[in-house]
């Protein structure tokens, strides 16, 4: 099975009935991200349609300032979200400083409720890696799934080094320094996402709006970096977030399936992976790539 570890699905407008066919027509787990009240409100809706698409609430940090100040009442969503995101830090693209204090008080809440609700994050990362590693690691949150890492590759390392799970996505299509950190995070840590409907529009600057079964061209092109095969990537990314899943109870229903949906010989395949500790995966990777640079 496919896995797209980060979507906007309510973004699709009237594509959104050909994306939801697409999901389900190539069996792509997918997890919906929001960016705010209204989308994950909006999102609730769509999963109903599809088995395969899992929900989440988050405050993206272009929406921060407008909840700085209502945390408590956007507390409900995050008890109600099976998980979390999208959420992060981000302050390269946001040029706004004056946001960046709200951005920071936004996030600590949310790490601090996923802390406590022992559910996993999905996160933004742009320029706000090492604080955001530093939460982690504050609140103890095991789980965290880094969405389209593009930072410096010592807090990569350190990340590698926690645990966490890494999305690989549609610019490792385009860009030798995705393709490098693409080729850096160890098998076992390894994600993919479209980021679309928006991700290939915004990489090629023109009106292409990004389907579902652009996953595919991802996992086609892990392949060919990590000399592997996209049969055995698709089997490894599955495994991944099943492991990511398992003991959820908030996510049984989701794991279960995901579990169905896994052949015993696929999973004993996958067994190799994760057998080395994540440090020395990790640490050789990077020491690969850095070589190369």
């Amino acid at each position: 099975m496919l896995i797209d570890a980060h979507v906007h699905l309510d973004k699709y407008g009237d594509l959104l009935d050909r994306a939801l066919r697409e999901i389900d027509e190539n069996r792509i787990f997918t997890v919906a991200t929001a960016m705010d009240v209204p989308s994950y409100l909006e999102l609730q809706q769509i999963s109903e349609r599809s088995e395969l698409v899992l929900p989440t609430f988050g405050i993206h940090p272009r929406r921060a300032a407008e909840y700085a100040d209502h945390l408590r009442d956007i507390g409900r969503y995050i008890e109600m979200s099976p998980a979390i995101g999208e959420i992060g830090l981000d302050f390269h693209w946001v040029k706004d400083t004056s946001t960046y204090a709200a951005q920071r008080k936004v996030l600590e809440y949310f790490i601090a409720a996923a802390a406590e609700q022992k559910k996993f994050v999905n996160l933004h990362t742009k320029a706000g890696e090492k604080e955001i590693l530093d939460l982690l690691q504050k609140y103890d949150v095991r789980r965290a799934i880094i969405h389209w890492y593009s930072g410096p590759m010592d807090i990569l390392q350190a990340m590698i080094d926690f645990g966490c799970y890494f999305t690989i996505g549609v610019e490792v299509l385009s860009s030798d320094y995705i393709k490098q950190i693409a080729k850096a995070v160890p098998d076992h840590l390894l994600l993919t996402e479209t980021d679309n409907p928006g991700a290939l529009r915004w990489l090629k600057k023109n009106d292409e709006v990004g389907m579902p079964t652009a996953i595919k061209a991802v996992v086609n092109a892990l392949a060919e970096l990590r000399q592997s095969t996209p049969e055995r990537i698709e089997q490894l990314v599955h495994a991944n977030f099943s492991r990511l899943l398992a003991n959820d109870l908030a996510l049984t229903e989701f794991d279960d399936y995901l579990n169905r949906m896994q052949s015993p010989k696929a999973v004993k395949g996958m067994e190799s992976a994760f057998h080395a500790s994540p440090s020395k995966l990790g640490r050789a990777a990077v020491k690969a790539v850095r070589k190369k640079r």
